[in-house]
């Protein structure tokens, strides 16, 4: 593994702690630079513009029932690159008990939370950063990150949170559910696209391949919400991305054209979001797209977004039913690992990683 990846190059401090310390202003290397700022940019009237919502139920449905589902979701991906679903599988009830587990952890003491701080190689356990480039701006947020799957790359016992006791069956069992939801989508995915049921799924390692990945999201309350960010504009790295959003707490936005659309979570539904290893595969018929997170004045938020990943070691690269002389590949191949190292540097930066991919 790279040494860079060894440590942080600067000591990590818990936003959280700067928000509960009481600051009227926030420090300058949260300061974004003002092109970045979200008072700055163009924001979508919300009744201009919506990310779709989809009842999956319609996949249970006739033949044509089952079809215009499909069709929403493949109009989904291509046009914007995120939508909502409803009916999805996925317990409301255990979902509502994630938030609040998770919400628990993040309230018990910085000192309790800081024994699983976490280091740039792997990302898990508790942290406050992404990338290691010293001196950089920083996003106004916490995180926990875990390996969920395969099971030879699930994260170790000292990687677990011992507080909430539950936290750690409650999660377990909110992956099995959700791992459910991705699969089902990866064969719709692949229908859309022309493909067999199974290709996507085959190209991600298959039925036990696939990668699994847990990022629980916390923003702290931000006293000057106009100059920070939670989370920096970028695109998922991944294959799909499945988030359980705070329905109360707004502030994920999604960019479309030159505005940024900013998400209304409906309060039983899962935010789904087309990774860059799915426009790879896709050969760009779908598109992953640049999302950000804003911060808040008054409130703070959580969010969990569950991770869909190609088996690491897996070269990937557009399918060849997709290539065509008036369409060839697009993408040179690359293993997810490889692929991941990019963030694990430099941090969230846009799309300028999948478009670096581009074959000459």
């Amino acid at each position: 593994m790279d040494s860079l990846l060894q440590d942080w190059p600067e000591p990590v401090v818990c936003v959280q702690s700067l928000s509960e310390s009481g600051l009227s202003t926030i420090p300058d290397r949260y300061i974004k630079p003002p092109s970045d700022r979200p008072s700055l940019s163009i924001t979508s009237k919300q009744n201009q513009h919506s990310i779709p919502v989809v009842d999956l139920r319609g996949l249970m449905d006739d033949v044509a029932g089952c079809r215009a589902t499909i069709q929403a979701i493949s109009a989904a991906c291509r046009e914007w690159g995120f939508f909502q679903v409803v009916n999805h599988g996925v317990s409301v009830e255990l979902m509502e008990r994630m938030r609040e587990t998770w919400r628990s952890f993040f309230q018990l003491p910085i000192k309790v939370k800081q024994a699983y701080a976490n280091l740039p190689k792997t990302y898990e356990g508790y942290g406050s950063r992404l990338g290691v480039e010293k001196g950089a701006i920083l996003d106004w947020g916490d995180y926990y990150f875990l390996n969920l799957m395969p099971a030879s790359a699930r994260s170790r016992q000292m990687h677990w949170p011992a507080q909430p006791c539950s936290l750690r069956e409650i999660t377990n069992e909110y992956e099995r559910e959700v791992a459910k939801l991705c699969q089902t989508l990866m064969k719709v995915l692949s229908i859309s696209l022309g493909l067999d049921v199974d290709y996507l799924q085959n190209a991600f390692g298959g039925g036990g391949g696939a990668g699994e990945c847990l990022r629980v999201n916390y923003y702290p309350k931000c006293p000057q919400p106009d100059l920070a960010l939670g989370l920096s504009p970028h695109s998922d790295p991944g294959g799909l991305t499945v988030l359980l959003a705070d329905h109360r707490v707004g502030g994920l936005q999604v960019r479309k054209g030159d505005a940024w659309v900013t998400v209304q979570p409906l309060p039983a539904a899962l935010v789904i979001n087309i990774g860059d290893q799915i426009q790879v595969l896709s050969n760009c018929m779908f598109k992953s797209v640049e999302h950000r997170v804003l911060t808040n004045p008054t409130n703070e938020r959580i969010s969990m977004a569950f991770f869909y990943n190609p088996r690491s070691d897996l070269p990937l690269a557009p399918a060849q039913e997709l290539v065509t002389p008036e369409r060839p590949s697009l993408y040179r191949p690359m293993t997810f690992d490889e692929y991941r190292m990019y963030i694990r540097k430099k941090g969230p930066r846009g799309k300028t990683q999948v478009e670096s991919l581009k074959a000459q």
